[in-house]
């Protein structure tokens, strides 16, 4: 069933090829109930009975026109939008909605009737954004402050963008929550997949995350994303990360902004990522985020239909009359400050300069789209632009010889698709830009058609060109590997660019054109939208195979998602178990289980020894503290408990109580002679790292290095240390933050095996085992109690509680939330060997009044 929105559940806070399918355009479903979609008959199957796809996005495929005489709205498709296009991707079967506004302002008295025909007529959702959010959210922030962010222009003065303004931002949330219950209306969060589109709406899947937590949703960004030390520099910066991090699967269209993307996760969330057969992936408190890295294509049939038309054939021989004799250039740009219009003229001027032979002969044609948004930047990029082309036509220009011809008008696309077929050179010269399809539609274009080849007097059979000169700073530039890339502030390497494209052996000039078109042709929209949802639905295939549930505040919600067998660990359960058993084995972790990982002293409370104490002192009970520390600190700490068992360097020392010998491993540890200089290199090469030796192995540690670089060199330390100690009887690991060289054996789930199997050789197996541990290296005490106890010695199987310490993927069965959680339990335990409880006031006073030591 579809679902419908609840009011004000969320406050604001702050805040090799693939077939592709064609999709026919008819979609004769319609709303009979509010939030329910059907084909018309009342006893037909609702949406949740077939595949549908929603696409949100700032504003609908629509075009809007009022009808004055007749007072009502006219729509129409508008079949150059890309929301429109997608659709393709998917199989026949497939209902899309699409959810988005309106480029016009409805009046309230007329939004019921006009969202009721629009979604019966269209597939589509309207939302209406109140006038006074609107401003602020889509004029304001998203143009203001996200457009130039993301294009790496940071607001450094007043004369150079607009500061960051917290009423700009919440309208933008106020804004994506508006989506949001659009969306709520009527999608069913069991079947359906949610795409949304582009920074306009960063934070939706945020809402969506918290009303639905397996909601299936993806994301694509159709602009830059930038590096981190610009990204850092936004105040609400993990705000929008977080949102990102509630989607399934978020898609770049190349591997430097999806990069960027990944080392600001690190870098401000401390985030890690892998790649697994192919797939990068985040872990995001359990849930796995996919990183798609594929750019846009375009519609190869809308972008031929037009190339067909009567109109285009007359444009295009008029085209090649007016430019008779001549080489024409051509770049198709928006009028703003990124798209480098006057860096190009520059880079045209000092050509005809340098190669006075071109002059008469050589014609630029840029057309300006008009400007999305109006300010000072644009306003002085247009004039900048005017004063060039008129500076280059006076200085070069002759009678019936203009070098620059600039069309700054609307211009129709079958105008547009003309020039695309005559020019023999297309140059896109952006400072910075997300996608760019322009060298995409002027290849297509160049490979002509029958009617266009006709028109233009080209032999059918004859090879095509067309040159392609590319900004290194626009997002198709990786794909089109044939074109001539260029650094757009180089002046001089752009008019060279320019010269060898149009000078270039006509025998290249084929062979680059091919490869183009052969790439633009199979990796059309309809690949795209395929290849992006394939990987969604990949990405959402294991929803219903685990818990989930939410925590945080604000727009720092997020989901756990752990395996359905994992919760929280019931004091009163284990402490009933724990009173009716005799002979218990009790491993505990030291730091981050009971010592707080972020306390700067590292030494027990009396409380925690007291609780140690009581519990080791039990003749029932086997304690060990199993730790990566080295035994001297371990001993001094924990001196007053003196049946206390104690595993030092993750087991590498071991003793049963205080007056017992060390137990070590007999093994050689000359491999540190090799180890330690190579460790002093890379600490010598990365700031902020640092070595720790033990007795019985080395740790590189790389905490307070830069994220990126620590990682880097972590890594490079790694495979540099496996090679020299290819031949020695260690070990390298890497752990979170650090490189560690141990004997070979040794882990604390061989502590845990050696204290077990001596509890079951003298005759006395466990009939209780509970393991606590915070991080990586405990989890192989986890898998060695269910290994060690399900083994034929053991006759009967003790009641085991491994228990790892907060909400996170692990083989424990259990979690405990905190240290002060861990405390508690202990001190039930304790409690309940013990008729005199224990006095835990002070616990209130180290741990915060907050924690309920009681019960």
């Amino acid at each position: 069933m579809a679902s419908r929105s609840s009011a004000n559940f969320f406050d604001l806070a702050s805040g090799d090829m693939l077939d592709m399918p064609q999709t026919p355009r008819a979609l004769p479903h319609v709303m009979t109930a509010p939030g329910i979609i059907s084909d018309g008959d009342s006893d037909s199957m609702s949406s949740a009975c077939h595949e549908r796809k929603i696409i949100v996005a700032n504003m609908l495929p629509l075009h809007v026109l009022r009808d004055t005489t007749a007072e009502k709205w006219c729509f129409s498709l508008d079949e150059d939008s890309l929301l429109l296009q997608l659709k393709d991707g998917f199989s026949p079967e497939t209902e899309v909605i699409y959810v988005g506004s309106l480029k016009v302002d409805v009046d309230p008295s007329e939004q019921e009737e006009v969202t009721q025909r629009l979604l019966e007529e269209f597939k589509c959702v309207p939302t209406f954004v109140p006038d006074d959010i609107q401003g602020k959210f889509y004029h304001g922030f998203c143009k203001q402050q996200l457009w130039p962010l993301f294009h790496y222009m940071l607001p450094m003065c007043p004369d150079h963008g607009d500061r960051f303004d917290r009423q700009l931002w919440q309208a933008y949330v106020s804004a994506n929550k508006l989506f949001a219950d659009k969306v709520m209306e009527v999608v069913n969060p069991e079947d359906d997949y949610i795409w949304v589109q582009d920074y306009h709406l960063m934070v939706l899947p945020t809402f969506l995350r918290k009303r639905y937590h397996r909601v299936k949703v993806g994301f694509f960004l159709h602009s830059p994303f930038p590096s981190s030390e610009i990204y850092r520099t936004l105040p609400v910066r993990d705000e929008i990360l977080r949102g990102l991090l509630n989607c399934d699967l978020v898609g770049f269209h190349t591997f430097d902004y999806a990069r960027h993307f990944l080392s600001c996760c690190s870098r401000m969330l401390g985030l890690d990522y892998e790649s697994k057969r192919g797939y990068i992936g985040l872990d995001f408190f359990g849930r796995t985020v996919y990183i798609k890295i594929l750019p846009v294509g375009i519609h190869m049939g809308r972008l031929e239909s037009v190339l067909n038309l009567s109109s285009t054939f007359a444009k295009a021989k008029e085209v090649q009359e007016q430019f008779k004799g001549k080489k024409v250039i051509l770049g198709v740009d928006d009028m703003d400050i990124f798209k480098g219009i006057s860096l190009k003229l520059l880079a045209f001027e000092h050509l005809l300069q340098q190669q006075e032979d071109f002059q008469g002969k050589l014609v630029l044609v840029q057309i300006v789209n008009p400007a999305r948004s109006s300010g000072k930047d644009v306003q002085e990029a247009k004039r900048e632009t005017y004063l060039t082309v008129d500076r280059i036509n006076q200085i070069y220009g002759r009678a019936n010889y203009e070098p620059v011809i600039l069309i700054d008008r609307p211009v129709a696309q079958y105008e547009k698709t003309a020039y695309y077929a005559v020019a023999e050179c297309c140059i896109v010269n952006a400072v910075r830009d997300g996608m760019n399809l322009v060298p995409y539609k002027y290849i297509v274009c160049r490979q002509g058609s029958p009617g266009m080849d006709e028109a233009m007097g080209i032999k059918a059979e004859s090879p095509r060109t067309g040159m392609l000169v590319v900004s290194e700073f626009i997002g198709c530039s990786p794909s089109l590997s044939g074109a001539i890339r260029v650094n757009p502030w180089d002046v001089e390497a752009v008019a060279e660019a320019l010269n060898v494209a149009i000078t270039m052996p006509y025998s290249e000039k084929v062979l680059r054109h091919e490869k183009h078109y052969r790439y633009v042709s199979s990796h059309d929209v309809a690949y795209w939208a395929h290849s992006f949802m394939q990987d969604l639905e990949r990405a959402c295939q294991d929803h219903y195979s685990k818990r989930c549930w939410g925590i945080g505040l604000g727009l720092g919600f997020r989901v756990i998602s752990l395996s359905p067998s994992f919760r929280k660990l019931s004091i009163d359960h284990i402490v009933s178990s724990y009173r009716q058993t005799q002979r218990r084995a009790i491993f505990l972790d030291y730091d981050g289980t009971v010592v707080p990982q972020s306390s700067l002293v590292k030494a027990p409370s009396t409380e925690v020894i007291s609780l140690l104490n009581a519990l080791s002192s039990e003749p029932k009970n086997t304690v060990y503290i199993v730790s990566g520390r080295g035994r001297t600190s371990l001993c001094k700490w924990l001196a007053p408990c003196k049946r206390l068992g104690i595993a030092a360097e993750h087991g590498y020392f071991i003793r049963g109580s205080k007056t017992s010998e060390w137990d070590y491993l007999d093994s050689d540890l000359e491999w540190k002679e090799i180890a330690e200089p190579v460790m002093k290199l890379y600490t010598e090469a990365t700031d902020g790292s640092y070595i720790e030796p033990k007795e019985s192995a080395l740790v590189w540690h790389h905490y307070d290095a830069d994220p990126d670089f620590g990682s880097c060199q972590a890594k490079e330390l790694l495979d540099h240390l496996e090679s020299v100690l290819a031949n020695e009887s260690a070990v390298v690991k890497r752990g979170q933050h650090i490189v560690e060289v141990k004997p070979q054996g040794v882990t604390k789930g061989l502590v845990a095996e050696k204290v077990l199997s001596m509890m079951v050789d003298s005759g006395k197996p466990p009939d209780f085992v509970m393991c606590i541990g915070d991080d990586r290296s405990d989890e192989d005490m986890f898998e060695s109690i269910l290994s060690t106890v399900s083994s034929p010695s053991v006759t009967a199987a003790p009641d085991i509680f491994a228990c790892t310490v907060g909400q996170k993927p692990s083989k424990a069965k259990y979690y405990l939330d905190d240290t002060a959680d861990v405390l508690r339990l202990l001190e039930g335990l304790a409690n309940s060997s013990n008729p005199k409880p224990i006095d835990t006031a002070q616990f209130q006073v180290a741990f915060g009044s907050s924690v309920n030591l009681s019960g």
